[in-house]
């Protein structure tokens, strides 16, 4: 299942919130029994936070916004803890506070992730988020809620799709001999 291209910056992000609390680890997000087992997008899709709320794989759609607190995506590394949201089509991750690795492969495989702990205290399920990259606001509610630019790099990152698709483009226009990266 192919993914649209993300251009964070140029079309502001909009969808249903999915509200959760603190220290959701990455076994709720994706349950490890599957890590070995799936791999197409949509059986991966299929069991996302499945056992933390049964009704996200069946009711979110395409454009939905997860909001979380403290410490989200802590525990593993595995990556199909970021890839099944972004298989299931979420928009974005929205917490107080980020698992380190979980930050870093959400951003290597194109999620966009921020942080905003003034949007995880007005959030509940099912209001609707706007988040506008390029002016660093979320709306919310009635009201604008300012978040902390992203990098320059990170932004580059998300634009490209990935890490991965970031690095063949850069390659590419360097001029570099191909890599392992190009298939």
């Amino acid at each position: 299942m192919a993914q649209p291209r993300l251009d964070p910056i140029a079309q502001p992000t909009a969808g249903r919130v999915w509200r959760y609390g603190d220290g959701v680890n990455t076994d709720a997000i994706f349950p490890g029994k599957y890590t070995y087992t799936l791999r197409e997008p949509g059986e991966i899709a299929a069991h996302a936070l499945e056992d933390l709320d049964p009704a996200f794989a069946e009711q979110a759609q395409p454009g939905d916004i997860v909001v979380a607190g403290r410490n989200w995506g802590h525990g593993s590394s595995r990556e199909q803890a970021v890839t099944c949201l972004k298989y299931k089509g979420v928009a974005a991750i929205v917490a107080r506070s980020f698992a380190r690795i979980y930050f870093r492969n959400g951003i290597n495989q194109g999620l966009l992730l921020l942080t905003s702990p003034e949007a995880v205290e007005v959030a509940r399920s099912g209001d609707r988020m706007a988040i506008d990259l390029a002016r660093c606001l979320i709306h919310l509610e009635g009201r604008e809620i300012r978040f902390p630019p992203l990098s320059p790099s990170i932004h580059s990152i998300l634009q490209a799709g990935g890490l991965a698709p970031h690095l063949r483009e850069r390659l590419r226009l360097s001029g570099a001999a191909p890599t392992g990266l190009d298939t």
